[in-house]
């Protein structure tokens, strides 16, 4: 038996090797340190970041801004601003239904028990409720042809849950996030909370932060986007040790222009999944294990500006655990861990507990035990989940404003090129209603669905329709209005066009005019 001493584990994690499989004994106490550093981890970091969410966009905040941290903030937003803790209830939304139907309870479950929660969605994950509420199943509603957010952030802000329940086993957090991440995502935007899995689990035996952020991207295949970016993160990291705006420089050079999100294309805006674990781990490794530092690093990358410190203050509260978060970052946490986070009947103080019963079941099923105080995990290394591309082989050629016909019962284009994506709104914030508009879209004079597009905001679709594989050449596209209505609106914003190869911007244009 060898005894291994390092950054805090030291004292209380003993490794044991039988043959080629590895354990790690940790005391009970410890690893409900863990569990709690990590919940209490990103809600300090999501509180933190809420007020720069996406007002920095293909920029990072300057050092003469000061960022803002005082006692009461997460009282008062608890209370005033639940909203902003949508990566929190989303996760506690699988929490309760691992908590209800046990550690095998089925995708449909978990896919059923977001798709009719109370709370408003965005991007990916509202794009998968919407396909969820219309009969298209997981993995179905995530994957790309049906999610134009398929690589939007979103399970990357929900999969901390799947690490804080998969103590040092990081494949058995990949196994929970291939059941519920495609739920909502696929691809990249599925590999982002795979990664953000695999690191918590790796966190809670690991003080060493640059073995987490490499080992845990041995979950991701070497062949996809996400791999590339990353691993160009920890060699820019490694090359500018002292100077984290020159890595976020590069990552806006090579990886910032967004090609799925519809919000995101020819906008410095990016909810892309990639970029904003970029971000997370950039926190992570020019943070050094600092909690201020790995905090204010994260926000100040912009984009994500809440959720991406988030998942960067839970993974270091795993791996410094509850006790050790400095206290200046524990300001007001007392007075907020016994409320119920909105739309659910969690707290924080709950999870601290429901999360290390989840976290007992899961290693003993895979193989670990419990001995009095001591739990033992079977360890294991990270492999690599399958390969997946979402928007294989289109790229945006250009956007343009369409309109609704003067009767307002038809919105039509045409366009040259392979897709395209129409991007409008039937809901009003806050809507609850009943009322579908019932529509018909007509590709090249032909049937091609019939959307049902509510009125309400938490059933929306989140664009009015899409198609992206359509023949290269020209098309005419037609959506018709069956039922318009002078009470709601249908509104009509752009359609963006996809291309079968990337458009060399405005020389291409000039050259094409000049033959």
């Amino acid at each position: 038996m060898k005894k291994i001493t390092f950054a805090c584990i030291s004292l209380f994690a003993i490794f044991t090797s039988y043959g080629q499989s590895k354990s790690v004994t940790l005391s009970k106490d410890v690893l409900h340190d863990k569990i709690k550093g990590g919940w209490a981890g990103q809600t300090i970091g999501v509180t933190f970041g809420g007020p720069y969410e996406f007002r920095y966009n293909g920029t990072f905040i300057g050092d003469y801004q000061r960022l803002m941290w005082k006692d009461g903030l997460l009282k008062d937003n608890m209370l005033n601003n639940a909203g902003l803790y949508d990566d929190l209830y989303m996760d506690l939304t699988f929490v309760d239904v691992f908590e209800k139907y046990g550690l095998d309870a089925p995708v449909d479950s978990f896919a059923n028990a977001f798709a009719h929660a109370g709370y408003t969605l965005w991007h990916a994950n509202q794009a998968g409720r919407y396909n969820i509420l219309h009969g298209i199943k997981a993995p179905q509603s995530g994957a790309w042809q049906n999610n134009p957010h398929a690589d939007c952030i979103d399970y990357q802000i929900e999969a901390d849950f799947a690490g804080l329940m998969s103590p040092g086993m990081p494949n058995t957090a990949s196994e929970i996030s291939d059941k519920i991440g495609h739920i909502m995502n696929y691809g990249d935007g599925w590999y982002g909370g795979v990664y953000i899995g695999a690191m918590y689990a790796l966190a809670f035996t690991s003080g060493d932060i640059p073995y987490i952020v490499k080992e845990g991207l041995k979950a991701i295949p070497a062949e996809s986007q996400f791999y590339k970016c990353i691993s160009d993160v920890i060699t820019w990291h490694a090359k500018y040790p002292g100077d984290w705006k020159q890595t976020w420089l590069e990552v806006q050079k090579k990886y910032a222009d967004d090609i799925g999100c519809p919000e995101g294309v020819f906008v410095p805006f990016n909810i892309d999944a990639k970029v904003n674990a970029a971000y997370v781990v950039m926190g992570l490794l020019y943070g050094k294990g600092d909690y201020t530092k790995t905090l204010e690093i994260t926000t100040r990358c912009g984009q994500d500006a809440d959720c991406n410190p988030s998942s960067a203050g839970g993974i270091l509260g795993t791996v410094i655990g509850y006790n050790k978060i400095p206290a200046y970052w524990k300001q007001g946490l007392k007075e907020a861990e016994s409320i119920d986070f909105k739309y659910t009947t969690i707290s924080l103080n709950d999870v601290y507990e429901i999360g290390f019963k989840h976290a007992l079941e899961n290693i003993q099923r895979n193989g670990g035990s419990i001995n009095s105080d001591n739990i033992t995990i079977l360890l294991q290394q990270p492999k690599a989940v399958q390969f997946e591309k979402s928007f294989d082989g289109i790229y945006p050629a250009e956007k343009f404003a369409v309109k609704l016909s003067g009767d307002k019962k038809s919105v039509s284009f045409d366009f040259e090129g392979t897709g395209f994506v129409l991007r409008g709104e039937t809901a009003e914030w806050a809507s609850n209603t009943a009322y579908v508009f019932d529509t018909e879209l007509y590709i090249d004079g032909k049937l091609s669905e019939s959307p049902q597009l509510p009125a309400s905001y938490t059933t929306r679709r989140y664009e009015l329709c899409w198609k992206y594989d359509l023949p290269k050449g020209r098309h005419h596209v037609e959506m018709k209005i069956k039922n318009p209505s002078a009470q709601y609106n249908f509104r009509v914003y752009e359609a963006i066009i996809y291309a079968d190869k990337p458009v060399d911007g405005l020389l291409a244009n000039i050259h094409a005019a000049q033959q």
